[in-house]
C-alpha cells in the first residue's frame, strides 16, 4: 500500500499534467497559424466566427489552467477537479474534435496521436483519484502535506 504522502504526491502530479497540458494549447488557440502547423493544415485561413470561437476556448483553457493548480493548493480537498477535467471537460473536446478528421480537416493519424495524450491523462486522473480515497477520511484527523 502507498503512504499518505505518495497518494498525493499523485494528486499533486495530476494536477499539474493537467495545468501544462492546457496550458501549451492556449498558444495555438490564440494564435491559429500554430494550431494548423502542428495539425500539418495548409492555407489556414479562419474567418473571424472560428477566431471568435478559439478564443473563447483559449480563455476556457487557460481558466481551467488556473483551476488545476489551484486544486494543487489543497490536492486531498479538491480531488473531485479531476473528475471534472475528465467528464465533461477532456472527454467532450475529444468528442468535439472528431469533427476535425471526419471533414477531411486534418488527417486521422495526427487526430489518433492526440488521443494518445489523452489516454494518458485518463488513467493519471482516474489512477490519483481513486488512489487518494482513503485519504479525505484521514484528512478529518490533520492534514499531511508533502
Amino acid at each position: 500500500m502507498h503512504s499518505e504522502r505518495t497518494k498525493i504526491l499523485f494528486l499533486r502530479i495530476s494536477y499539474w499534467v493537467g495545468a501544462i497540458y492546457d496550458a501549451v494549447w492556449v498558444a495555438p488557440m490564440v494564435f491559429p497559424s500554430l494550431g494548423a502547423s502542428y495539425f500539418g493544415v495548409a492555407n489556414f485561413d479562419p474567418d473571424p466566427i472560428f477566431r471568435y470561437g478559439l478564443g473563447a476556448g483559449a480563455a476556457l483553457m487557460a481558466g481551467w489552467t488556473v483551476l488545476l493548480l489551484w486544486a494543487d493548493r489543497r490536492p486531498v480537498e479538491r480531488r473531485g477537479v479531476l473528475l471534472l477535467t475528465i467528464i465533461p471537460v477532456k472527454v467532450g473536446l475529444d468528442l468535439a474534435s472528431l469533427i476535425l478528421p471526419v471533414y477531411g480537416v486534418i488527417p486521422w493519424e495526427k487526430w489518433l496521436l492526440t488521443k494518445i495524450d489523452a489516454v494518458i491523462l485518463y488513467i493519471l486522473f482516474i489512477f490519483s483519484y481513486v488512489h487518494s480515497a482513503g485519504l479525505v477520511k484521514k484528512r478529518q484527523e490533520g492534514p499531511v502535506t508533502i
